[in-house]
């Protein structure tokens, strides 16, 4: 295709939708154009910085054309920092768009038409909801930062809205102890700080990721703690499992506890920095009011993908019978305790290793066959096939599926679609507020 559009080219476009990423769609002389800044329903004054085959990328000049939807941002550092995407973006707004992409992911990339999606359940105040906060440490900068959108460029920060309020008064403490002539050193080699915190108890867990285990850490711990007044415990990580990993498969304690300690409705957790764990407590006890209906029967349930037992401990709590399988070793050890704290340790059992190992299991492939219901939590990447496959083969009744991403949900609901079964229900919940991304809860029964 022929096209004047090129490097340094100014268009006035009218945009139409974001992308997850944030970047709002135009077109220009027939070509898609990318840009971030504007929203939908505005036209804007773009300079075009790159010229692919099928698109162009565009940087924002002027709105010439505002949206009704257009609030203002409420962090200084947003549009450069790639933490958030949409705080230009009016909340209910941005409920209804999440809605849109679960639906035309679910048209466009499953193939199925008609499906009803719920509206998107949100918060009731969508800030300062985050309990795990990952710092980028860059020795040419005086403070830490979060990376730029698409760039490993560190933009430096003293304050994180988004992030609870144990976090966010980390930050500044961080920096000044990063500074600081006592312990300036421990930060030599560290590149990530992870901090991740708990609401109900207000432990704070801050963990330095390095390649190899750090001496100038473990002597630098005891003025650590007290440069980081409200801290309960520090760890070191390492032994990373490739250049851009922010946490190490080893970690060993530094000085207090490794863990923190949550509550969600009525069931207590306890996590270290490693294991995976749901970043907004208040959006996970929706889900669990949204899935309570479901358990007024004792029930016989699988949970794949099941962390540090998150929900298997609520089916258990619900009496339910739940074997969760887990591939991270310490998670399911955190899984074990935490079904001992509650009490629940009779009704649930946790198996380590790949879901779709497990499961080809005789003995666990049995248990499908039997189960009321799978539940399935994977990661962003979705289901192996083999996981949906034995799934299948066994004819489970129904399976509860949460995705924190539209395009693999739509995926896997495709190949569970072709195999007999129906969805009959798809809730998004906002469990991400001011970015790109959506969970989704898909209930499906076989046919």
């Amino acid at each position: 295709m022929t096209t004047s559009v090129s490097p340094g080219t100014e268009l006035e476009l009218a945009f139409t939708d974001l992308l997850a990423n944030g970047q709002a769609v135009g077109r220009a002389e027939g070509i898609v154009v990318f840009c971030f800044g504007p929203l939908p329903k505005e036209r804007a004054r773009v300079r075009v910085t790159a010229l692919k085959p099928k698109y162009a990328v565009a940087e924002l000049l002027e709105v010439v054309e505002r949206s009704a939807d257009r609030v203002a941002p409420f962090c200084p550092v947003f549009g450069t920092c790639g933490g958030c995407q949409l705080q230009h973006f009016d909340y209910a707004a941005q409920l209804a768009w999440k809605r849109e992409v679960v639906r035309n992911a679910l048209e466009r990339i499953g193939g199925f038409s008609g499906v009803a999606v719920s509206e998107t359940i949100g918060m009731h105040s969508p800030r300062a909801y985050r309990n795990k906060m990952s710092l980028v440490v860059d020795r040419a900068r005086e403070r830490v930062g979060f990376y730029k959108q698409r760039s490993h460029y560190v933009v430096q920060i003293d304050a994180c809205p988004i992030v609870l309020p144990g976090l966010d008064e980390q930050i500044p403490k961080i920096n000044a102890a990063k500074a600081d002539a006592g312990t300036a050193a421990a930060f030599a080699r560290v590149r990530h700080i992870v901090a991740r915190t708990a609401k109900a108890s207000g432990n704070v867990v801050v963990t330095f990721t390095s390649d190899r285990p750090e001496s100038a850490l473990k002597d630098g711990a005891p003025a650590l703690m007290r440069r980081l007044a409200g801290v309960t415990g520090l760890t070191n990580s390492y032994d990373l499992s490739g250049a851009n990993a922010i946490l190490g498969r080893k970690q060993h304690v530094l000085a207090g506890s490794a863990t923190i300690e949550e509550s969600i409705a009525g069931l207590r957790y306890r996590v270290s920095a490693g294991s995976f764990f749901q970043v907004n407590v208040e959006i996970v006890e929706r889900i669990f009011k949204h899935l309570e209906p479901l358990l007024k029967e004792p029930l016989r349930m699988l949970d794949l993908y099941c962390g540090a037992g998150t929900f298997a401990l609520f089916f258990a709590k619900h009496g339910a019978t739940v074997l969760g399988i887990e591939e991270s070793a310490q998670a399911v050890a955190e899984a074990r305790e935490n079904a001992e704290l509650n009490g629940l340790q009779t009704r649930v059992r946790f198996r380590h290793g790949s879901a779709a190992d497990v499961l080809a299991r005789p003995d666990v492939a049995a248990e499908i066959a039997g189960a009321d219901a799978i539940f399935l939590d994977p990661p962003r990447k979705g289901c192996d096939e083999r996981v949906l496959a034995r799934i299948a083969e066994r004819r489970a009744r129904a399976v509860w599926y949460l995705s924190c991403d539209p395009a693999t949900l739509a995926r896997d609901l495709k190949f569970l679609g072709a195999k007999g079964y129906r969805i009959e229900e798809v809730q998004p919940f906002d469990m991400f507020p001011q970015t790109g991304h959506v969970e989704s809860l898909a209930l499906l029964l076989a046919s």
